[in-house]
């Protein structure tokens, strides 16, 4: 019976989705964003109309215009006239 019950709780980890927030480029621009997690810090591209999942467990998010903002990783952002709006 324990052993059942720890199969049951190890499946239903595994099947809850990871947290992540989501970045969306509704600029004609690319962009390079630095992402700061864990203390590590990292670029990234990000292309016109595209989106990408970054910051799973928080992070810091720097906009090439210098603008700074905390994510917990369960946000999605948008970059619209090169400027972040956090939904």
């Amino acid at each position: 019976m324990r052993n059942l019950l720890a199969i049951l709780i190890a499946a239903s980890a595994a099947a809850s989705p990871a947290h992540a927030a989501t970045i969306i480029n509704k600029d004609s621009q690319p962009y390079m964003l630095k992402i700061t997690e864990s203390g590590q810090q990292s670029e990234i591209g990000i292309a016109p109309g595209e989106s990408v999942d970054v910051c799973s467990a928080g992070c810091f998010l720097t906009m090439p215009n210098g603008d700074r903002e905390t994510l917990a990783g369960t946000e999605t952002v948008e970059i619209v006239g090169g400027k972040a709006s956090i939904k």
